[in-house]
């Protein structure tokens, strides 16, 4: 069945259209009465959650028995008051705008998580055509029993691990337990991003299209492919309201025309200018990310954000010891590295990018520098390189387009990809 929904890569929904769709869609399901819980991102995704909060609410208030919302972090850091307040655009005081609440997922409580089944074995085999064969267990945010239904209302672009973000992926990793989230990053990880970014059905979506089949609650998907308008503000190309697999693959049908830049020939040199929502390496990696199938082999991806202190405010010390490394550095020393946390490990070699181990010593097929507040010494331990970001004069950046170097204003969304000549 076709979601309700519109989008267009050459214009912005007006927030009419918008009210509209939600009031077909909220119109044709059975919400009056019910305890209502909306997923959303957290301030590390460009979204005008904003408006959708205000819309919800117009629509909603009176009808259900309650609007909550809760923060579907994966493993980022929680969002205070002032925070929560920006991201929905209403003062949200000691966690509530009024009588709804905003919660944050706490990842890192193992009380706060209820067991919904197991992926066996055999299906993870299946799955990952033989890379893996292990059961998974399928572990959530025990708050969605609280309620009768569950809204997903959040952006989709290309995305490393899963191929493009969006649908159930708001509920793993978004709101589950570290099982499925070392799990499928780490599946993720032996593909490679290279293979995997912008590609919409891959085996880890899979993988949390099955561990999301355990869910028993009614699920409403909000699926939203956004793009900054001229004054920066993020506004809405398309809208699709459906299941999380329908809303999810028209979504991602318009981001692939949306989010993703095709070039003639691959670059030498890129500087990613990473924007202040982006607060440490682990998610200012995406300037490496959306930049790899475009960068040529020798060539260099450099991250600049001077705002940046910090590798990783929740991994940072995994991050210290193990380093940044190909994939074939941990396949090849498996038994040394097995026991550290998955999603570690994928973070690291996507961030490291694509190359091989030969005769022991490792080649990256590209280098990948940072231009943050992170010092020299602790840049080289982790084995990235580093330039001083005050060198770094963006001018100087400027239309070299022909001379193989680019410069990326608010770079970590769209995918670059090189054009093929076959």
């Amino acid at each position: 069945m076709a979601p309700v929904g519109k989008g267009d890569a050459d214009r912005f929904l007006t927030e009419a259209e918008v009210r509209d769709l939600l009031t077909e869609a909220l119109e044709k399901a059975d919400l009056t009465g019910k305890r209502v819980l909306i997923l959303i991102p957290d301030s590390t995704r460009t979204a005008p959650i904003p408006m959708m909060f205000r819309l919800f609410h117009d629509l909603l208030t009176g009808r259900v028995a309650a609007l909550d919302y809760l923060v579907a972090l994966g493993t980022h850091q929680p969002m205070n008051d002032a925070a929560l307040s920006q991201l929905v655009g209403q003062p949200v005081v000691n966690g509530r705008v009024g009588d709804t609440h905003v919660f944050n997922h706490a990842w890192e409580r193992p009380e706060t998580f209820i067991t919904l089944g197991t992926i066996p074995s055999d299906r993870i085999e299946e799955i990952s055509q033989g890379l893996l064969s292990q059961e998974v267990p399928v572990r959530l945010n025990r708050l969605i029993l609280d309620y009768d239904s569950i809204f997903i209302c959040g952006p989709t672009f290309p995305h490393e691990v899963v191929g493009f973000s969006g649908g159930n992926k708001y509920f793993f990793p978004g709101i589950s337990g570290p099982e499925v989230i070392n799990f499928s990053h780490w599946l993720g990880a032996l593909i490679t991003s290279y293979q995997i970014i912008g590609t919409p059905y891959t085996p880890v979506r899979t993988v949390i299209d099955q561990a999301a089949s355990f869910i028993d609650r009614p699920q409403l998907c909000f699926s939203m492919v956004v793009k900054t308008d001229a004054s920066h503000q993020a506004r809405l190309a398309g809208l699709y309201i459906g299941t999380p697999q329908e809303a999810y693959a028209a979504a991602a049908d318009l981001s692939s025309r949306v989010h993703i830049v095709w070039v003639d020939r691959p670059f030498h040199r890129v500087l990613s200018v990473m924007p202040e929502m982006y607060d440490d390496v682990w998610t200012a990696a995406k300037g490496m990310y959306k930049m790899e199938p475009a960068i040529a082999d020798g060539g260099e991806v450099i991250i600049y954000a001077p705002h940046i202190d910090e590798i990783s405010y929740t991994h940072g010390r995994v991050i210290d010891e193990i380093g940044y490394h190909v994939r074939d550095y941990f396949v090849a020393q498996w038994e040394r590295f097995k026991d550290f946390p998955w999603g570690v490990l994928a973070h690291s070699t996507h961030l490291r990018g694509m190359g091989t181990i030969e005769n022991g010593v490792e080649r990256p097929r590209i280098s990948v520098t940072q231009a943050t507040r992170i010092p020299r010494q602790r840049c080289e331990g982790v084995n990235l390189g580093y330039l001083d970001p005050d060198s770094v004069k963006l001018e100087e950046w400027q239309g070299r387009q022909d001379d193989g170097i680019l410069i990326v204003p608010k770079a970590g969304e769209m995918l670059y990809r090189v054009k093929s000549t076959s």
